[in-house]
């Protein structure tokens, strides 16, 4: 046996440990984009795949926000609240499709990115919104909500990120809220919220622009 060989036998156990040490990091890392609530990614998991979707033209980008989620924690408890949230994802990740992403950004806010293969983003995202208002099974009493969603066409706004179409879709999704529109795409116009507006807590002041956009 030379003295290349019996380095490199000598160096396999530590080859192996390392191997063994970077399989153990991946799976830390993938539970650490996985919120635990709800299987959903967390929003850095979200923004890797989400990013890379992008690239399809047929990308949209939508946002959705459990409308009165404070008032049913605190009507019917937070299990009931947790009960909910994890309908919520089990059904936005089922219509989203394994050639989307779905994930929980925070709270009682997710957000999905799906391929429109047929051009129907407005029908299907109507469907999802009755699907989401459908009462939770296993809780007594029933509880449900509505969902308002807001979404928009990465094609039409090809120079904007992940993070600007986001901010499109939260001020569509907002305005569909407060309208009680329940969907609403985000057109050429913007509907911009202060630092101490929706983003920074739902409150405080905002600066409208030019219409935000059509109902879907």
């Amino acid at each position: 046996m030379n003295t290349l060989t019996t380095v490199l036998l000598s160096a396999l156990p530590f080859a192996a440990g390392w191997a063994v040490h970077v399989w153990w990091l991946r799976g830390c890392l993938n539970t650490a984009r996985r919120d635990p609530l709800t299987g959903l990614r967390t929003r850095d998991g979200f923004t890797r795949r989400a990013t890379a979707l992008l690239k399809d033209p047929r990308a949209v980008v939508v946002l959705a926000d459990v409308d009165k989620f404070k008032h049913i924690n605190d009507t019917y408890g937070h299990a009931a609240g947790d009960a909910l949230l994890k309908a919520t994802a089990d059904r936005l990740a089922h219509h989203v499709g394994r050639s989307g992403v779905a994930g929980r950004l925070g709270g009682d806010e997710f957000a999905a990115v799906l391929i429109d293969d047929h051009g129907t983003a407005a029908d299907l995202l109507a469907v999802l919104h009755g699907v989401l208002a459908r009462p939770v099974e296993g809780q007594d009493p029933a509880v449900r909500t509505t969902v308002s969603l807001g979404w928009v066409r990465a094609a039409d706004f090809p120079a904007d990120d992940l993070s600007g179409l986001l901010r499109r879709a939260d001020e569509s999704m907002y305005a569909a809220k407060q309208a009680r529109a329940g969907t609403r795409r985000a057109g050429l116009g913007w509907l911009f919220a202060t630092v101490t507006g929706r983003r920074a807590g739902r409150m405080g002041a905002r600066t409208d622009a030019p219409a935000v956009g059509v109902v879907a």
